[in-house]
């Protein structure tokens, strides 16, 4: 019997060993440094709605907010990142308005998957209209009063971890050390809120749209799983990705016209797509990334397309861990807990 389970034993080490073996001939881990790096960001929540059939130009509603700047840190086994918006200049603010805006974001990148949990709340559009000529300089016309929620989690399943880091092209936590890609599963909850004084839609746009086209109020909880491919192509030290997920999603959809409100249940999709490029040693990282999730909603006569994106740059340094820092963020939770 202790033969049986000696051999058992050396059976699953020698798999342990040799799925170690696989990972590191792919991808390079640093669990003995920490990492520090300036930041600038870009966030943004816009929608755009247009008629169902997609026939007609579509009207955007984009919020006036400027970058952030700021330092990011992975310590303690925990990447953190703390940004401080830029002033808008007087000459944007005369041509797009101003928007209040609030965002927060949370995010989880392991070896397997990805979450996150984010909250935003932006005030103040302007809209871009191809029905309506603006002259060069000629401010747009601006809606002040138009208030964005938007609310959810999600999260991503990397099938191929063992030969593909997810994580080295996000947050440069990893180094992916030759080409490879993976199948990824993808899901979310959200809920998007709109509210406005006054009819959304422009007098013009709405004479060439029918059902729904008069709302002042919008909302819609979404249940979405997103099945797509992320692959990231190595140069050197240099790195390429591009990741692209589309599925199904299920809504939940409430809607305000001429003081009426109505509620509606339709399937149609959201999206996630993500491109970054940079470069990615055992000591320097940085590069550019785009991040862009898509909740398309039918309802009525109309198309509605509500979108979160982000830029990010980043430029950075690790260093070897000395003293505390070679802790984890779990030696800090007491024992008891």
């Amino acid at each position: 019997m202790r033969v049986v389970g000696f051999f058992v034993f050396a059976f699953c080490f020698t798999g342990v060993v040799a799925q170690d073996s696989l990972r590191a001939y792919y991808i390079q881990e640093y669990p003995d440094r920490f990492s520090l790096w300036p930041v600038l960001k870009q966030r943004s929540l816009s929608f755009a709605v247009r008629d169902r059939s997609e026939e007609k130009n579509r009207i955007n509603y984009y919020p006036n907010n400027s970058f952030s700047l700021g330092v990011g840190a992975y310590i303690f086994d925990v990447a953190i990142e703390a940004t401080f918006a830029i002033p808008l200049n007087e000459k944007s603010k005369q041509l797009y308005g101003e928007s209040d805006v609030r965002d927060l974001q949370v995010n989880l990148l392991a070896k397997k998957f990805a979450a996150d949990v984010y909250y935003q709340k932006y005030t103040g559009f302007y809209i871009d209209d191809r029905r309506t000529t603006i002259p060069s300089g000629t401010p747009y016309p601006q809606r002040a009063d138009i208030d964005t929620r938007n609310f959810g989690l999600g999260g991503i399943y990397v099938f191929n971890n063992r030969k593909f880091s997810l994580r080295s092209a996000f947050n440069y936590v990893d180094q992916q050390l030759r080409s490879k890609g993976s199948f990824i599963l993808g899901g979310t909850i959200n809920t998007f809120k709109l509210d406005a004084d006054s009819v959304v839609l422009t007098e013009a746009s709405r004479a060439e749209l029918g059902e729904g086209a008069d709302f002042d109020m919008l909302r819609s909880t979404t249940v979405s799983l997103t099945p797509g491919y992320s692959y990231t192509l190595i140069w050197r030290k240099l790195f390429l990705n591009g990741t692209l997920a589309i599925g199904p999603a299920h809504h939940w959809i409430r809607f305000r016209e001429m003081g009426d409100e109505k509620n509606d249940i339709t399937i149609n999709s959201t999206s996630y797509l993500r491109l970054g490029i940079g470069y990615n040693s055992d000591r320097f990282f940085g590069g550019l990334g785009f991040s862009a999730q898509a909740r398309t909603i039918l309802y009525g006569d109309l198309h509605v397309v509500n979108t979160t994106s982000m830029f990010r740059a980043v430029v950075g340094y690790r260093f070897r861990e000395i003293g505390i820092l070679e802790k984890r963020a779990v030696d800090f939770i007491p024992m008891g807990l």
